[in-house]
């Protein structure tokens, strides 16, 4: 299954940031490079959770 596009085009702003390459541990933790595709879903689920109960309503 293929994510919709504007999920894709999330990530990838994210991404743009930097990728995290393993056993390059001398950096500092950046939650935007490491957490990219986690932060994305997370964005997209609360969007799904607001959308859900507001037609609810």
């Amino acid at each position: 299954m293929r994510a919709p596009r504007f999920v894709v085009r999330l990530v990838d702003r994210f991404e743009e940031r930097g990728v995290y390459v393993p056993g390059e541990d001398n950096k500092a933790i950046s939650p935007w490079r490491d957490f990219g595709w986690l932060i994305a879903a997370f964005m997209v689920t609360v969007a799904v959770f607001v959308l859900f109960f507001a037609l609810a309503a």
